[in-house]
């Protein structure tokens, strides 16, 4: 392919809006054109790329037996009301209507379309397990674009789905495990060395989920990982041991005057005593938790919830949310919980709370000889004592998990580290079944809900994720399996005899199925030596007048920087050979 008949618009200079490497150098590189905030349009050299991935991901998926499908991404929005996702998947969810006023949804998954396709063909135990997969456009309207393709609203995702006999969960099991294998699999192909990781389901549901990370600084996940056992936990699920401190009474509680003094740190410097001695409690605003049985169970119709956790420790709103079955939760307003609930924020704490739902996690539970709000403006308590002078129906894990918290498996220390979520994979269970009234005839003649599993993975954000770790101060360093182009053909003038022995070798590599750029532009050498490593192509032959009269030419690999006269005779095998090399390299 010669440079002059192909469209690479590279650019000297960062893109000011841009602020990771993935981003600017995608851009610099001419592979993507920013179309509006989070909405990417990919231009032919990154559309190579995107291809080339998900064909790793299609012969991987067709590798575990998965069949794949096309489906819409525009579905009526009557799937999403039959799942509940219409209301649970919040204002990230692109919801419109056509001329007829009917609601539709553009997707940004396909639990409910896969599940709607199949009910009427899965009627036997016969007809499982099958798995399926679709390789498509998403859209989320996200609140904060930004990264570029990492966080967008538009973007190419891998969604399978599995199905099973209830009666048969270790086939569920087998699916997920080869699941599992297979992200490795293709994450390896693609050049990048991913963790698998405890994650969080979301609005997705099911009972077991996993999330494959790559460690980045630029990640917008957080990751817990033991320094001794093999626990690794997405934060927003991670757990730890508690810390056990061995609290005493201290005294009758009474109260004492804190004029003006609202927050832990303050508190600690006017009382002087040890936040571990606090008990924080948060009000928070819940939206949508009447599905949940806990909130069927709750005397109280308030729309507010109180978390209490120790005052040195933080509230892990996910698992939060998640206990409450909510959609959303979020603080309470100062002037509302004040004249909703009577309660001045910054002085709120659990005795005497009544009229409300109030949920512990376990750091409270035993704490003698405590300070806590006393519900009255410039007031708290203090010698407070769970049990004694107040008491909590409902306790459960809403720490947020620290650096250098303990293990929960092995009591090892805990250390955080950033990472890019790559793909994800759920044991959905039988919540799609059982809304779309998907039933099949079981080997005993009784009428079944078949279980599901999703797996997902993200097509752009794995090239990014590339780009963020093979990269260097000139430009990308592809990996030759997802690389635009194998060989970058440079010919210092592109005329006389440098212009014909650049086509002969153009010729040659093409004809042993290499995938050649050949740069026949009238620019000055340097010109052609930046754009090649900015577009990061693996290799680059370089023609000039003098290797030439040795009969050779410049073989320069990418990666390493080293730098080959290679003969011309040889030019082509040679060429061949470490192609062949590096991809053994990133074989599983």
């Amino acid at each position: 392919m010669q440079l002059s008949k192909f469209f690479i618009p590279t650019l000297k200079e960062a893109p000011k809006d841009a602020s990771i490497q993935s981003h600017i150098l995608m851009i610099r590189a001419g592979m993507v054109k920013k179309v509006s905030s989070g909405i990417y349009s990919f231009l032919p050299l990154g559309y190579r790329v995107i291809k080339k991935i998900e064909n790793i991901i299609r012969e991987e998926m067709n590798r575990i037996g998965g069949i794949e499908f096309s489906l819409p991404v525009l579905v009526p929005g009557e799937l999403w009301k039959q799942s509940k996702r219409w209301f649970s998947m919040g204002p990230e969810l692109y919801r419109l209507r056509d001329r007829n006023d009917q609601d539709f949804v553009l997707t940004p998954t396909h639990e409910e379309v896969f599940t709607y396709i199949l009910r009427d063909n899965l009627k036997s135990y016969r007809d499982m397990p099958l798995t399926v997969y679709h390789i498509g456009p998403k859209f989320r309207d996200e609140i904060r674009p930004r990264f570029g393709v990492m966080r967008a609203k538009v973007f190419i995702m891998k969604d399978a789905y599995s199905f099973h006999r209830c009666v048969s969960p270790e086939s569920l099991d087998r699916t997920y495990n080869d699941m599992g294998v297979a992200y490795r699999r293709i994450f390896k192909r693609c050049g990048l060395e991913t963790i698998p990781v405890a994650a969080d389901s979301g609005t997705m549901g099911g009972t077991l989920s996993e999330e494959f990370m790559v460690p980045s600084h630029v990640g917008e996940e957080e990751v817990v990982r033991c320094d001794k056992c093999s626990y690794v936990a997405n934060r927003e699920k991670a757990s730890c041991r508690n810390d056990g401190i061995d609290y005493r009474d201290t005294g009758i509680m009474s109260p004492v005057e804190t004029p003006n003094v609202k927050t832990i740190a303050e508190l600690n410097a006017f009382l002087k005593m040890d936040p571990k001695y606090f008990i924080k409690t948060l009000v928070y605003r819940v939206s949508d938790s009447g599905s949940s049985e806990k909130a069927d169970s709750d005397p109280s119709s308030s729309p507010f919830v109180v978390a209490l956790i120790r005052g040195d420790l933080d509230v892990n709103e996910t698992k939060l949310r998640n206990y409450l079955g909510a959609v959303e939760i979020q603080k309470g307003d100062v002037e509302e919980v004040m004249d909703e609930l009577g309660i001045p924020l910054g002085f709120a704490g659990p005795v005497g709370l009544k009229g409300i739902r109030i949920i512990g996690d376990h750091s409270v539970k035993g704490m003698k000889g405590c300070v806590t709000g006393a519900n009255r403006e410039n007031y708290h308590f203090k010698n407070v004592n769970e049990g004694r002078d107040f008491s909590i129906d409902e306790y459960t894990d809403l720490r947020l998990v620290r650096e250098g918290d303990r293990c929960p498996v092995c009591d090892g220390e805990l250390s955080i580290f950033k990472g890019i979520e790559l793909g994800h994979i759920f044991k959905l269970g039988d919540k799609y079944a059982k809304a779309f009234d998907v039933t099949y005839i079981e080997e005993d003649g009784s009428l079944q809900y078949p279980i599901m599993g999703c797996y997902g993975i993200g097509v752009e954000r794995t090239m990014a994720a590339v780009i963020e770790q093979n990269h260097d101060e000139n430009g990308i360093i592809w990996p030759v399996s997802v690389a635009p182009f194998h060989v970058y053909i440079v010919p210092v003038k592109y005329s006389g005899r440098m212009k014909e022995v650049s086509g002969e070798i153009e010729s040659q590599l093409e004809g042993m199925g290499v995938e050649v750029l050949l740069d026949d532009r009238d620019e000055r050498p340097g010109v052609k030596f930046m754009d090649a490593d900015l577009i990061g192509i693996p290799f680059r032959i370089t023609v000039g007048d003098r290797g030439l009269k040795s009969g050779s030419v410049e073989l320069v690999t990418r990666r390493t920087g080293k730098r080959e006269e290679i003969l011309l005779r040889d030019i082509a095998s040679v060429v061949k050979r470490r192609l062949e090399e590096e991809g053994e390299g990133l074989k599983p």
